[in-house]
């Protein structure tokens, strides 16, 4: 029996047409240039109509365009994740044929990872970092995929599919490093004022101390529990995140390193960074009920919601 991706099948007059050169044979290129509705939904991420011509004709898997490059090849260059996801559900004789086919350039799906795209704009627009970030994952999802032997397989121009990709996110990788230097420098120093501005109150309680014993007159008031708790942690974090900020400045910078542990430094410095300016303004709340000593319930309750108002901003 002739396999359904190889053999012939009984399609409407329209399928038939599309497919016509495609299907007689499906290393040349197929009509249009390769221009067909199913490059056009791949590159676009229309994955419905693409699942709908590969349910009508599955040959159409077997179609290269005028660059003889498969429908796998245009997905990965063009970022499309739902139709690369797609097509590696399909049966094992497309797929083996589909992963080691080289187009006309000799580069392999791996290298299409490497190809920048004219005019190619994210689907979240993030800083250079995370945007290299997203690229290395996306080569790593490729490359988990890709045969061993097409790993390091040379294009026509000799170039292996990680140099490629190395060469064509030089400026991609100046631009991360620019970026996480000034916003590690910056946010240092935001960190530093906190860690100042906590580290004084500590030794301006609320209300002062007993001249005579030098114990905090308001010790054994319930608030001022909270105001030394919330100070003491707003310090720490603060200082933990100037470490981080100060081990991102002071990084290699080396193109594994935006992989994961450049990001992953970054968010836990932010994370620390919101959590000393929650805490301060909790412990500015706390020292204000303090210094008034009101008893009413509404008092409380409004400054305690403008301790978190900064926290509302971010995302």
């Amino acid at each position: 029996m002739t396999h359904k991706y190889h053999g012939s099948s009984d399609v409407s007059s329209t399928d038939e047409k599309v497919g016509k050169q495609g299907s007689a044979n499906s290393l040349q290129p197929v009509e249009l240039g390769g221009i067909t509705p199913l490059f056009l939904a791949t590159k676009s991420g229309c994955i419905e109509i693409v699942k709908e011509i590969l349910e009508i004709y599955p040959q159409a898997v077997e179609h290269i365009d005028n660059e003889g490059r498969t429908i796998l090849h245009v997905a990965i260059k063009y970022r499309q994740l739902e139709v690369f996801k797609l097509v590696l559900k399909m049966e094992e004789v497309p797929m083996r044929w589909l992963l080691r086919r080289l187009d006309n350039d000799g580069n392999s799906i791996l290298h299409m990872v490497g190809i920048k795209i004219d005019g190619y704009v994210p689907e979240k627009m993030r800083g250079p970092a995370l945007e290299l970030q997203e690229e290395m994952l996306w080569f790593e999802r490729v490359k988990s995929i890709t045969k061993a032997h097409f790993i390091d397989h040379r294009n026509n121009n000799k170039d292996t599919a990680e140099g490629l990709f190395a060469t064509t996110n030089i400026n991609l990788r100046n631009e991360a490093r620019e970026w996480l230097r000034h916003t590690a420098g910056g946010c240092s120093i935001v960190a530093v004022l906190i860690a100042t501005v906590a580290f004084a109150a500590a030794y301006t309680i609320p209300g002062g101390p007993n001249q005579s014993t030098g114990v905090p007159v308001l010790l054994y008031q319930p608030f001022f529990v909270v105001f030394t708790a919330t100070d003491v942690l707003s310090l720490a974090s603060a200082l933990t995140s100037v470490v981080i900020f100060l081990s991102i400045l002071t990084a290699p910078f080396r193109l594994e390193d935006f992989k994961h542990s450049l990001p992953n430094k970054l968010m836990l410095g932010f994370t620390f960074l919101f959590l000393s300016v929650s805490m301060m303004m909790i412990s500015f709340s706390a020292t204000i009920i303090l210094m008034i000593r009101s008893k009413e319930r509404w008092t409380k309750i409004l400054l305690y919601s403008l301790s978190f108002f900064p926290s509302a901003f971010l995302h």
